[in-house]
């Protein structure tokens, strides 16, 4: 039997047309079933169901093969179906320690209103991010964008055309030359805040000085966190008042040290005679002298 390489494949030059298609079936039937294996090991996890699903369709996939593979007998081990081959191997699978950090990677510029371009939508980045190239990484359901290693903005991925995702976070140190920008500003239309801040925001609305306090109040967050931001606005509703003076006034006394602990005294410095508040012993001690 002869052989030539044809495209880095050795052909069989005596492969009748009968036997090149039951090759290619027997081919096609062992690739359908690995593949079955494969999304089963991979969705499915060691052991079964343990890895949550990233999405509705990720689910239906998986019900969809474990149905085909209960059915089906495997091509090689006809005996069994591809659900009990599987059952069999699964023990020598490889455990699932975390998710595949896999992503597709271009370098991307920032513009002057902190926003990257990538795949036809633009994303919101950290506000001191602008005038620096970016690294953006593009998962299957998000997009991370770094900057000399650490991450500036991180969004859901948008599969749209046109579209300008914002994270109005990536905006609030821009707040403090625009104060007005938090009325009408894009990035901060339909903006939901935790419950207490949002009362605060909506009483602040009808000060002259509103925008600027709230603005004070956000920026609080940079620095102190959320938690601690949205607990002394509760702090300051509670107690009939919601100017950003208050607010940044319990935040500075959360920031404050408590009382220093009590030292107890060893009992070889304690006092054994203590000093007598008399001024008359200065006039003794001048007579003395």
């Amino acid at each position: 039997m002869g052989l030539r390489p044809i495209r880095s494949t050795l052909v069989p030059l005596c492969c009748s047309k009968r036997a090149w298609v039951s090759l290619w079936v027997h081919w096609v039937q062992v690739s359908q079933a690995i593949v079955i294996v494969r999304i089963l090991a991979i969705i499915g996890g060691h052991p079964f169901r343990q890895i949550s699903l990233p999405s509705p369709f990720a689910s239906w996939l998986l019900d969809k093969c474990v149905a085909y593979a209960k059915v089906h007998r495997h091509p090689e081990l006809t005996e069994q179906t591809i659900w009990e081959v599987f059952e069999t191997e699964r023990p020598k699978l490889v455990r699932y320690t975390g998710r595949f950090d896999g992503f597709h990677s271009v370098p991307a510029a920032v513009s002057k209103t902190c926003l990257v371009r990538f795949d036809s939508n633009k994303y919101s980045v950290a506000a001191n991010a602008v005038g620096r190239p970016v690294e953006v990484h593009a998962y299957a359901d998000r997009i991370v964008i770094r900057q000399d290693g650490r991450i500036v903005a991180e969004h859901p991925r948008s599969f749209g055309r046109g579209e300008t995702i914002y994270d109005p976070w990536h905006y609030v140190p821009v707040l403090a030359r625009k104060p007005g920008a938090l009325r009408n500003g894009a990035p901060f239309k339909d903006w939901v805040l935790p419950a207490a801040m949002e009362r605060v925001r909506r009483k602040l609305a009808g000060a002259d000085d509103g925008n600027r306090q709230m603005v004070d109040i956000l920026t609080a967050v940079l620095t102190d966190g959320l938690p601690a931001v949205e607990a002394a606005c509760a702090e300051a509703i509670a107690h009939g008042v919601h100017s950003a003076d208050v607010v940044l006034n319990i935040l500075a006394r959360q920031r404050d040290p408590g009382p220093p602990a009590t030292i107890l005294t060893p009992a070889a410095l304690t006092l054994r005679h203590a000093p007598v508040a008399d001024c008359a012993r200065y006039d003794n001690l001048r007579r003395t002298i």
